[in-house]
């Protein structure tokens, strides 16, 4: 991760650091080994105890929380498609769009748990808060699959659709409260001006990921069997039992959590910053930088930034104007801090590589979707045992869980050895390599799908278990880049828009899930016209798939292109070993 390192402002610079944002914590912390000093409190709102609370500690309480969370998610999306096209009888095309829209939603809404999260309730309360809709959303959605039973002869599919998505979207916006929050949380619980902590926070990511694919393991192994099997009630039922647990397991740590103080609204920061330099446009940029506004000790949020000359005209947000009279009463929307402009730079200078991952996170959207779709028209028997199109996740779950130790454990040590870096390879570095495995990945699925149609024609049935290396390789891709893309906008972010950060790097996928729902909308206008059936009919052996999965995969060589162009010209906004 590439952490902040606290500095005073006299201290001397060299040329790189001085093409990077300093932070500066104000007022000085006086160095102690018995309390935090990253700004972090206890429940009593008093200066955390190293020794009583945070660390692995309190990390147990919130990834166990999170364990439930991701049960219950992964339990509704990794066999979604065939609920869709079971029992509310939808086609293929329409089943993949609804539920790469869901996933997209599910990923959207963090933006308004951060939000929350950073101007009014904190991170915990807003876990709590969103994890209550949740269970609500769970609830509602088992209730949905009794309907047919409980409605008999009278049985309206209309009703069962419309009490199925109530709770399919409760269950997207409680997810806004947790995904953000969460990790973030987690990361909090380690004080980045720790040495020892801030090497233990860079593999609490990896380890928070590993927890997520073992409740993503568990559903959709034992939980799709059930859905199949036994019946979509107990197989929601389940998971929802796990979530009221998994709140009352993260209530439990509350005494042992380390917490962030509640600042201001972000986004009302960056805003004002936009509207300023806009209203303030005709003013010239004064040569001397130091004479552009700033206070001596910011109270909003406890940092300071050191100005950079990139954006520069956003620069005019900081012009002192002749006629502004005392700086101290001028309107927040006239006049702004370095500081605060130097925010807006940092979201600023991430955004190239945020759309960087969208291609990625469409690509593994495959998995919920066109996946599953081609594994149905697979042969599906594996030696005595029939094995359901949406567990054949588990090789992606696999290859999750067996790369992320060997990543943590032996590749990063190597690689710290031969670089120097903390993290042995840069976040860039990660990122790019887990794009280039996504684009393996569709080029994989590309020719087992053209296989899988040539050997239909002949009337030969293609074993599923040709599907499991395009999962495998894209959970390796999920293992440098989806872990990546967290442990970079949290700490790229600045101090106070941290659950803004991570909430920008679940919006990534869910703007990879929404552009899969439009390229596949796009596909189905484009390709279904004169009588044919398009690329992906509800009979896939009269279409062609590997057609999509050879567009996505130009698309990841084209997105690749674009990320290693962007990589090369991104200055970090704190000062790293990266």
């Amino acid at each position: 991760m590439i952490f902040l390192r606290i500095v005073s402002l006299e201290a001397p610079m060299d040329a790189q650091d001085e093409e990077r944002p300093l932070i500066s914590h104000l007022p000085p912390q006086v160095e102690s080994t018995e309390f935090t000093s990253d700004g972090t409190v206890d429940i009593s709102n008093q200066q955390a105890l190293k020794r009583s609370t945070g660390n692995w500690r309190a990390c147990f309480f919130i990834l166990g929380a999170e364990f439930t969370e991701c049960v219950a998610f992964f339990a509704i999306a990794k066999n979604l498609v065939t609920y869709l096209t079971g029992a509310l009888q939808e086609s293929n095309i329409d089943a993949a769009t609804t539920v790469s829209t869901w996933i997209g939603s599910s990923f959207f809404t963090p933006l308004i748990g951060a939000f929350l999260a950073d101007i009014f309730w904190g991170r915990y309360w807003t876990v709590v808060i969103f994890l209550s809709v949740y269970v609500t959303g769970m609830f509602i959605l088992t209730v949905s699959t009794f309907i047919p039973l409980l409605m008999g002869s009278s049985y309206d599919r209309g009703i069962h659709r419309v009490a199925a998505y109530l709770g399919l979207y409760l269950v997207a916006l409680g997810s806004g409260g947790i995904k953000p929050c969460v990790s973030a949380l987690g990361a909090d619980q380690f004080d980045a001006t720790d040495p020892v902590e801030r090497v233990t926070k860079g593999s609490f990511f990896n380890w928070y990921y590993w927890s997520i694919n073992i409740g993503s393991l568990l559903s959709a192994t034992v939980l799709v069997w059930v859905q199949d099997n036994i019946g979509w009630g107990v197989g929601l039922a389940i998971p929802t039992v796990f979530m009221v647990s998994g709140l009352s397991v993260f209530i439990a740590g509350r005494k042992v959590y380390r917490y962030q103080k509640v600042g201001g609204s972000p986004l009302a920061r960056v805003s004002q910053v936009v509207v300023a330099a806009v209203r303030n446009y005709d003013l010239v940029l004064p040569e001397d930088y130091s004479a552009l506004h700033e206070v001596p000790s910011p109270t909003d949020g406890n940092y300071k930034i050191q100005h950079t000359s990139q954006f520069r005209f956003f620069d005019k947000a900081a012009i002192v104007a002749p006629s502004s009279g005392d700086k101290g009463a001028a309107s927040p929307w006239r006049l702004c801090t370095v500081s605060q402009v130097e925010e807006l730079k940092m979201l600023l200078r991430m955004f190239p590589v945020w759309a960087s991952m969208v291609l990625f996170f469409a690509a593994t959207a495959q998995m919920s979707s066109t996946f599953i779709e081609q594994g149905a028209a697979m042969d599906n028997r594996v030696g005595p045992f029939t094995v359901p199109p949406a567990s054949l996740a588990t090789f992606d779950i696999i290859s999750v869980m067996v790369c992320i130790p060997i990543y943590d454990t032996v590749l990063v040590p190597l690689a710290r050895r031969a670089t120097g870096k903390e993290r042995g390879v840069s976040q860039l570095q990660r990122l790019g390599i887990g794009l280039a495995l996504s684009v393996a990945g569709m080029v994989y699925a590309a020719l087992v799908e053209a296989r899988r149609l040539a050997l239909a024609r002949s009337e030969t049935a293609t074993s599923i278990m040709w599907q499991a290396p395009a999962f495998a390789v894209l959970g390796a891709g999920e293992v440098f880049t989806a872990i990546g893309v967290l442990e970079f906008f949290y700490d790229e972010s600045p101090d106070g828009m941290k659950s803004l950060g991570t909430a920008l790097a679940q919006l990534a996928v869910a703007a990879g899930n929404y552009l899969n729902s439009a390229v596949l909308a796009a596909v189905s206008a484009i390709t279904v016209h004169g009588g044919k059936p398009g690329w992906i009919p509800d009979n896939l052996n009269e279409g062609h798939l590997d057609y999509y999965f050879w567009l996505m995969a130009a698309l990841g060589v084209v997105n690749l292109l674009h990320f290693l162009h962007c990589s090369m010209r991104y200055r970090g906004n704190n000062n790293s070993a990266d």
